[in-house]
């Protein structure tokens, strides 16, 4: 059976296999089974750029998102993003007693790359991605790939083993735009391990390993012609670790896009200075083709006050030094309001 077929046997089976083992109290009311939570974040941004300064509000995010427990191991989200497209709808089930084994199956985060993972209501900065996450996880700026948001359509196995010590996602993806079907034959392969030897502290890599099918000619990659399918795999090693003085976050990701090579990584630091009060630092740097030498690199010093639980104000200043174009900075500020 090729991985198509599998795939969708699997997908076919899934509820089923859902209905035969679930078991939930239908005398429950609606409301005690289903959650509903959303977050916006809206602000200023004003950047100095070689074809002119910007000055602008920006809308960033307007997402709403429910979650219901359909029985006691199946469960299921869907997500949209009021200011874009709908970005997520999956169902979940848990075929083991504990956490070591569990299946999902529709258009989610996959699993490649620590940053990718996290909500942009927990990340400290306003641009959310670093430029390797965006870049590599098609969350912006790679014609090839287009906007994805770091989505798409599998189906996943994961879980927690050894005391939740060691943490495995397998993704079997369809490696397309989100909201589409697949636009060529293959599936994508991804794989990440999660290791937490101490509080605190996961040390974390992924690999994603597929073939793509570019949708546009991109300058960075001139090999590749709008309509080609071509290898497209990523590679990513990092840690973060957490605790009351400070905390860490650096990664190191690499991709190879047919024969053009792409490497970056960066650094995001939090200091908390006084109660619900933070300091942030971040350094992150990019090169989109490491043959044509257009790397970039931002520094980023900033603020945020959390005014309310999941509610904050922020305040960054970013400098960007570019190989490619002229050197430009950004004054950011946003308001985030969650529930």
């Amino acid at each position: 059976m090729n991985l198509k077929k599998l795939f969708l046997a699997a997908a076919v089976m899934l509820p089923g296999a859902m209905m035969a083992q679930g078991q939930t109290d239908w005398s429950k009311p609606m409301t005690d089974r289903f959650d509903l939570h959303g977050y916006a974040q809206a602000g200023y941004n004003y950047q100095n750029q070689q074809s002119g300064d910007v000055s602008t509000y920006k809308l960033y995010r307007v997402l709403f998102w429910v979650n219901g427990n359909i029985t006691d191991r199946w469960s299921f989200r869907f997500m949209h993003d009021f200011s874009s497209v709908p970005q997520e709808f999956f169902t979940s089930y848990r075929i083991s007693d504990g956490k070591q084994l569990n299946v999902r199956f529709g258009q989610f985060k996959h699993g490649f790359s620590l940053e990718n993972q996290l909500s942009p209501t927990k990340q400290e900065l306003i641009s959310v991605c670093s430029q390797s996450i965006a870049w590599l996880t098609a969350c912006g700026g790679d014609p090839l790939t287009g906007v994805q948001y770091g989505r798409d359509l599998g189906l996943e196995v994961f879980g927690e083993v050894l005391d939740s010590k060691l943490v495995y996602t397998l993704g079997l993806m369809q490696g397309a735009p989100i909201n589409k079907v697949d636009n060529n034959t293959e599936k994508d392969f991804i794989g990440k391990l999660d290791i937490r030897p101490m509080d605190g502290l996961r040390l974390v890599t992924s690999c994603y390993l597929g073939t793509g099918h570019a949708l546009a000619a991109s300058a960075f990659n001139p090999g590749i012609a709008a309509g080609d399918d071509y290898t497209r795999n990523r590679y990513s090693a990092g840690f973060e670790y957490k605790s009351e003085p400070f905390n860490l976050r650096a990664e190191y990701l690499s991709g190879k896009d047919g024969k053009a090579k792409s490497q970056g990584w960066y650094a995001t630091a939090l200091v908390p200075v006084m109660k619900d009060f933070d300091v942030i630092a971040s350094y992150d740097y990019f090169d989109k083709n490491v043959d044509m030498k257009v790397d970039q690199t931002n520094f980023t010093l900033g603020v945020q006050y959390w005014f309310y639980k999941g509610c904050r104000l922020q305040l960054q200043y970013t400098g960007c030094d570019c190989q490619a174009e002229k050197n430009y900075s950004m004054l950011q500020a946003q308001v985030q309001v969650a529930f």
